[in-house]
């Protein structure tokens, strides 16, 4: 069974723009896609598992993307594209995430959560090759401005994560976010 989306992506959803475009990379049988629908955003979702994608056929319907692509061994399938939200859990292909981020619009925001460092001590995934390393998450994420992050340990199920709320600027906030008055340059 499916479970439900995940707290993280619930708290930081708002952030999305009304309608707009979710990419969910590796989105499984869509438990965040079932659950962005209701909120009424446009989706696209890929998977290499075609028994999860299977799962999907009624937001295809609905008109949702549904793409079955193997991104770690195969193309990237959103190469120019971006999106208002790139949402991604529990998956990490470290080769992908400078695309990953690439497909975050301006006014965009990624929502990322997955396993960190340390949880090779209370489960799987237990392999370094599948678990990000102190602040690898914020690093990754270099041009986005960071809202929220975190890195720790969160019991049932016992794991380690990192996770992340950025949003990409838009080109007209970063000029007035960083533009100096008269006097402050003066002085």
């Amino acid at each position: 069974m499916m479970g439900g989306p995940s707290p993280w992506i619930q708290r930081w959803a708002h952030l999305i723009p009304y309608g707009g475009h979710v990419l969910d990379v590796a989105c499984g049988a869509g438990r965040h896609l079932y659950w962005l629908h209701g909120r009424r955003h446009m989706l696209t979702g890929v998977d290499r598992d075609p028994t999860a994608i299977a799962a999907l056929a009624p937001l295809a319907l609905a008109g949702a993307e549904i793409v079955q692509a193997d991104i770690e061994d195969g193309a990237w399938p959103f190469e120019g594209r971006r999106f208002d939200a790139v949402v991604v859990t529990n998956y990490l292909w470290r080769p992908l995430l400078p695309r990953i981020v690439a497909a975050v619009a301006p006014g965009g925001v990624l929502l990322y959560e997955t396993f960190a460092a340390g949880n090779e001590t209370v489960g799987r995934p237990s392999r370094p090759d599948f678990l990000l390393q102190p602040g690898e998450l914020i690093t990754a994420s270099a041009g986005l401005r960071v809202v929220a992050y975190e890195d720790g340990f969160l019991d049932a199920p016992a794991r380690f994560v990192q996770r992340i709320a950025a949003v990409r600027p838009r080109p007209e906030e970063t000029l007035a976010r960083h533009r100096l008055s008269a006097s402050q340059v003066a002085g």
